[in-house]
């Protein structure tokens, strides 16, 4: 049912991986401050929770939808230097948003931000494909791991700097991408020479069977859901505790990096029980836990509010490696687009319904709009068990 696997040998190389991890952790720090800001600048500009939903939607299609094209281009050549590039414009923008007085003028260093964003991602996650060895989920998540405590730095470094010295400080954020930008690039020979030529490439002849689309499209399904339960929280925990309780907004940016910090411990730790278990049963664990852990969100208080979110967080995000090395299994030939896929595509996709949810907070309250979050990881659920996906192969 699915093309076969390439046989190149993969080795395992941590500090490669590392590099690459350290790169995804700056990059991926303006995507998470983002959802964090979001009330400052309704407040600036005075918007409605409508407006707000379409700036995040601005900011993931062009961080995430349109991942796919930047995947396609990798996999066609090599385009190392989309690593810099994309870090660089991803700060530049995001750091840049407290300046203008127009909308306009925020949603275009928002997409510039996001085109940063975009092009990094597959790339680098591309390049980390070659350095896992046999253990992908594992490997895979050294690389993860560093955007996941992006996210989760992301709310407390911006909500930090703003409440501290005003939100016209915000620009200073842009000296992590210069600061990484130049250790990345004392780094770049090593990353360079060790970086094994592309077997993305499919010999003629070779197509992808329909199984194989169809397992790809449940497995979209799922990370669509998974993200949009991701961001609706990451979005609507501040908009709740900032603008509907008039609460301090430094609590809400770390009950936000609480949530995205159980993320990043997920990570590491469900993608060794992945390549132990097999992938797709891990897949469904998760979704199933994540639908019984969500309610104890509104019951929970005090510091058992952080543990809820911890644990949430923890469950729900540690598939996020697995379900991209699902994708690279499914298209074995095509990594780079596989990644664009699952990290782009599939988790901007998710990220729409952000939109969605500023309607019903709109129309109805932004307590609604949280807890009719809860739909989702369920719906994930009965998408995951309807996975056809083989048992992971040993090289």
């Amino acid at each position: 049912m699915f093309p076969p696997i390439p046989t190149t040998e993969r080795v395992f190389d941590l500090r490669i991986l590392l590099v690459l991890s350290l790169g995804h952790l700056v990059t991926d720090i303006y995507q998470g401050a983002l959802p964090a800001i979001l009330p400052f600048l309704k407040a600036k500009l005075v918007l409605s929770y409508t407006m707000t939903g379409v700036i995040m939607m601005a900011a993931n299609f062009t961080s995430s939808i349109i991942q796919p094209i930047f995947g396609y281009l990798s996999d066609r050549k090599e385009k190392t230097f989309l690593l810099p590039l994309g870090c660089l414009a991803a700060g530049i923008g995001l750091s840049l948003v407290s300046l203008p007085g127009s909308y306009i003028g925020v949603l275009l260093l928002v997409i510039l931000s996001g085109l940063g964003v975009a092009a990094y991602h597959p790339e680098g996650y591309k390049t980390a494909n070659f350095f896992t060895g046999d253990k992908m989920a594992t490997g895979m998540s050294v690389f993860s791991v560093g955007g996941n405590l992006g996210f989760a730095l992301g709310p407390i470094v911006s909500i930090s700097l703003v409440t501290s010295f005003g939100f016209d400080s915000l620009p200073l954020m842009v000296t992590l991408s210069f600061v990484f930008l130049a250790f990345l690039l004392y780094q770049w020979r090593s990353i360079t020479a060790a970086k094994p030529r592309s077997v993305g490439k499919g010999t003629a002849g070779e197509e992808t069977s329909r199984g194989a689309y169809v397992a790809l499209g449940l497995t979209i399904a799922v990370v669509i859901m998974r993200s949009w339960t991701q961001i609706g929280l990451m979005t609507y925990i501040p908009f709740y505790y900032i603008d509907y309780l008039k609460g301090d907004p430094l609590y809400a940016g770390k009950l936000v990096s609480c949530l995205l910090l159980g993320g990043a411990v997920g990570t590491i730790g469900g993608s060794m029980l992945a390549d132990r278990w097999g992938h797709k049963q891990y897949l469904i664990g998760s979704m199933f836990l994540a639908s019984l852990i969500f309610p104890l969100i509104f019951m929970a208080k005090g510091i058992f509010l952080f543990v809820a979110l911890g644990v949430f967080g923890m469950v729900l995000i540690s598939t996020f490696t697995v379900t991209i090395v699902m994708a690279q299994q499914i298209l074995p030939r095509n990594l780079g687009i596989a990644s664009g896929l699952m990290v782009g595509f599939a988790i901007g996709t998710g990220g729409l319904g952000v939109t969605i949810l500023g309607v019903i907070a709109d129309h109805f309250s932004v307590p609604i709009a949280l807890e009719s979050i809860a739909v989702l990881p369920v719906a994930g659920l009965l998408l995951s068990l309807a996975i056809p996906y083989p048992r992971p192969v040993r090289r």
